[in-house]
């Protein structure tokens, strides 16, 4: 088995909620009278930790003001969570990759929206570990993913990061682990493919059989 670990991203890989974080980004600063960020300024800060967020998606906003806009952000998110849904065919897959891989969790959320996440797709009992962004350094930086391997006793040459952002594939380059990048999330396929991925897949169904091929 090439890959013993398999870390994968929650938001944009796992479950269909890039379009939802852009809306809600864009609607807590109409909010608060700022500039709108466009759609792709907003998709590109999807798995960055808060303060690189904001300030790359609303470099307008005083830093005094951060705890307002993300007050609202999360109000917005709220009241769309439940409407958000795991890409077809992702249950499916992570109940297969189970049986033989450990699968763990590396992702932008805060502890707290991944447990309800996890709670809410009743995946949380097949991942054997997971790391947010409010628990270490966040995206890119390589902690989540030494964190992970620290914790579950595997080196980087047996561990596979899967993601949409560039954030995610540069994480794992600077961990010393392999990439696999998904095109059907956040980030367009040209970036993700500059990063340097082992590999680029478009939709669930070619995510499988890369790793049934790969992995």
């Amino acid at each position: 088995m090439k890959y013993p670990l398999i870390v994968f991203d929650w938001d944009g890989t796992l479950i269909d909620s890039a379009a939802t974080i852009v809306e809600c980004i864009q609607q807590a600063s109409r909010d608060m009278g700022l500039e709108v960020p466009e759609r792709s300024r907003a998709s590109h800060v999807i798995g960055l930790g808060l303060h690189d967020s904001l300030r790359l998606a609303v470099p307008t906003l005083a830093a005094e003001r951060y705890s307002e806009f993300v007050a609202l952000y999360r109000s917005h998110f709220l009241e769309r969570e439940d409407a958000m849904q795991l890409f077809p065919g992702i249950e499916e897959l992570v109940k297969e990759l189970h049986r033989e891989h450990l699968l763990a969790i590396a992702t932008g959320k805060s502890r707290r929206g991944l447990d309800r996440a996890l709670d809410a797709s009743k995946l949380g009992p097949y991942f054997a570990a997971s790391r947010c962004a409010d628990e270490t350094n966040p995206k890119p930086h390589p902690a989540m993913l030494h964190e992970i391997m620290g914790e579950l006793s595997m080196n980087s040459d047996q561990v596979l990061m899967v993601g949409d952002t560039s954030h995610d594939l540069e994480m794992a380059r600077e961990a010393g682990v392999d990439a696999l990048a998904v095109t059907y999330g956040a980030h367009p396929k040209e970036g993700l493919i500059s990063c340097q991925p082992r590999g680029c897949v478009a939709s669930v169904d070619e995510l499988r059989q890369w790793l049934e091929t790969n992995a």
